[in-house]
């Protein structure tokens, strides 16, 4: 495990830049000052190549990905006004097999439950489509008929 876990307000711990470099530093023998300035330029590669290119592969690690969040009508949960969230660029990111791996051998009963919906947009005006969240939806497989 890398570095001291802090506590924060969720009740997760959370590992910062400056820990996981003095971990790093302590493992290969390089000053912490060196050890920062290469996971800085790391950092700020995979920076450059998602404006650049949209997409970077990390074998054994995951696959980050700029997308574009289409626009669409939203709600203010406040004052109920309807609000037009505009499309933007977002970057998503799927983990690859031995982090999923690893991740899935967790206890689940000892991390924090999720906060956000994924529906929810960053801006607070809700979900996109409230009636989602009230409407139950029955799915059949392909090709049966309920009535039977």
């Amino acid at each position: 495990m890398l570095g001291v876990a802090r506590p924060c307000s969720q009740e997760t711990a959370v590992v910062t830049k400056k820990e996981i470099v003095k971990q790093i530093s302590e493992e290969i023998g390089l000053t912490q000052l060196k050890t920062k300035e290469i996971v800085q330029k790391t950092l700020d590669a995979i920076i450059e190549t998602l404006v650049t290119e949209n997409r970077i592969e990390l074998r054994n690690f995951g696959v980050f990905e700029v997308k574009r969040r289409a626009p669409r009508k939203a709600r203010n949960p406040r004052t109920g006004a309807k609000v037009y969230v505009p499309a933007k660029a977002v970057v998503t990111f799927k983990p690859g097999k031995e982090m999923e791996e690893r991740v899935r051998q967790m206890d689940p009963d000892n991390l924090p439950l999720e906060d956000e919906d994924p529906d929810d947009d960053q801006e607070n005006n809700g979900p996109a489509n409230p009636a989602e969240l009230t409407t139950p939806r029955a799915h059949s497989p392909a090709g049966t008929d309920s009535a039977e």
